[in-house]
């Protein structure tokens, strides 16, 4: 009887608090089980990187894959978070250094239709008694996001039967590490069953005690580091798989340490640090939070948005601003701080017709969404809070939209921009059934700011 162990990691998101007790845990389960003669298989299944720390932004995510290989892993593959909250070049650089393999099946270069040269197709692992372990991986197919970025993103189903048809007979053990959400695996499990294991991610779920369809072992550890996965594969001589089980261990019962805590304020101290000293323009006033200030500062961010996007209208919320910024020199730093999210921003077409009832939507649900307490989806704040439009008028007396002053022509035109957020949620649904949606790649929406800022302000010779 040949045991075999996989641990898997993922959707760490940076959360670094929970990562030295991971780290310890990783390295002494695979010291242990080694011991006892079993192989040990060591994966992340993505969304490692999060670029809402520090750290992850000042290094263009380089400093989560230094922690990576720490561990030893022995594949790894990307997440939504990797593949588009990244440029293309950021991407195509990010592991130049990792001392682990990158598998991914379905994203290919969208000009050359070609595999990212970081990207295996698969990897077979040989066992000390010679039994063949192959892993292959799939990250969540967003053509919307991923074409504009440079990507051809593919569906998983269109690449598995061709995939497993030419792999399956090579290996005596078959995991597919998921990045595709709970729906997706198992509707896999269900139309593939030549896969024995799938390692999901990705929605965040959890199986503490694993999950069975049919013979597919299914396995997923939530998120942000609270558990570590782990699968054990137990095979007959003939090397027929006889049993498999799964489960999903509590990180909050791992060993910690009391220099855990000073290597975690570390990471932040570093990341603040470096985004400290990139210095972006010089304020004659504060931008402030609330909108009734002086200097809101929703009203500049309005005014960038618009500048990218090369329009005349945009439409934000404040509850996307968490700080305020004070007068004098503006670093990254603060710019991090008060625009955490990774957000991209998206010019939007509509009709006159269509553009009147979205504004209508967004009316009605304007006191609702005020105090409405939001997560996911890249919101790293509290609540959605007022809906701010800069070029758009809504008179709530005759319930009429103006456009710069203007009354709306049913029939025309109207383009203007906004954080990607606005097409995710399900509050303004004519954005995504009505609207010709432009993503603009590849700045998030601080990194748009700062730019508006540094041209606005820009900052003295000796200051930069």
């Amino acid at each position: 009887m040949e045991k075999i162990l996989i641990l898997h990691t993922n959707d760490l998101h940076s959360h670094f608090e929970n990562w030295p007790k991971i780290r310890r845990f990783l390295q002494q389960r695979r010291f242990e089980a080694k011991s006892k003669g079993q192989t040990v298989i060591t994966v992340d299944l993505g969304d490692f990187v999060d670029r809402w720390h520090p750290l992850s932004e000042a290094t263009n995510g380089q400093a989560n894959v230094e922690l990576m290989n720490t561990i030893g892993y022995d594949a790894a593959t990307i997440g939504n978070n990797e593949g588009v909250g990244n440029s293309k070049t950021d991407l195509n650089h990010l592991y130049d250094h990792a001392n682990f393999d990158v598998l991914l099946d379905n994203l290919f270069d969208k000009t050359s239709l070609q595999m990212p040269d970081w990207a295996r197709a698969s990897k077979i692992i040989t066992t000390d008694k010679g039994t063949k372990i192959g892993l292959i991986a799939m990250t969540a197919p967003f053509p919307l996001t991923y074409t504009p970025n440079g990507w051809d993103i593919r569906q998983p189903n269109d690449l598995l039967p061709g995939l497993l048809a030419e792999l399956r007979s090579q290996v005596d053990v078959l995991v597919l590490m998921s990045h595709l959400g709970i729906g997706s695996d198992r509707e896999i499990a269900r139309k593939f069953p030549e896969i024995d294991v799938i390692l999901g991610s990705h929605t965040h779920h959890l199986f503490i005690q694993g999950e069975k369809i049919g013979q597919v072992q299914l396995a997923a550890a939530e998120k942000f580091g609270h558990y570590v996965g782990e699968v054990k594969i137990e095979l007959a001589d003939n090397k027929q798989i006889v049993k498999t089980s799964a489960r999903a261990l509590p990180t909050s019962e791992m060993l910690e340490l009391s220099e855990d805590e000073e290597e975690i304020s570390d990471y932040l101290t570093e990341g603040h640090n470096l985004l400290k000293a990139r210095k972006v323009a010089d304020l004659p006033y504060p931008l402030a939070v609330d909108v009734d200030s002086e200097h809101p500062l929703v009203l500049a961010t309005l005014a960038a948005v618009k500048k990218r996007g090369h329009t005349q209208v945009s439409i934000l919320n404040s509850g996307l601003f968490l700080e305020d910024i004070p007068a004098g020199i503006v670093n990254q730093d603060q710019l991090q701080r008060t625009l955490p999210h990774p957000m991209h921003l998206i010019n939007v077409t509509l009709t006159g017709k269509n553009l009147i009832r979205l504004v209508q939507e967004m009316e009605k649900n304007r006191n609702f969404l005020r105090n409405f307490p939001i997560v996911g989806m890249g919101f790293r704040g509290k609540i959605f809070g007022n809906i701010i439009y800069s070029g758009i008028d809504y008179d709530r007396i005759n319930h009429q939209v103006h456009w710069l002053g203007e009354m709306i022509d049913p029939e025309g035109s109207y383009t203007f921009t906004t954080v990607d957020h606005y097409l995710f949620v399900p509050f303004f649904p004519t954005i995504e059934i009505a609207g010709q949606v432009e993503f603009l790649f590849p700045e998030f929406i601080r990194s748009v700011l700062a730019e508006y800022l540094s041209q606005k302000f820009p900052l003295k010779s000796e200051e930069s």
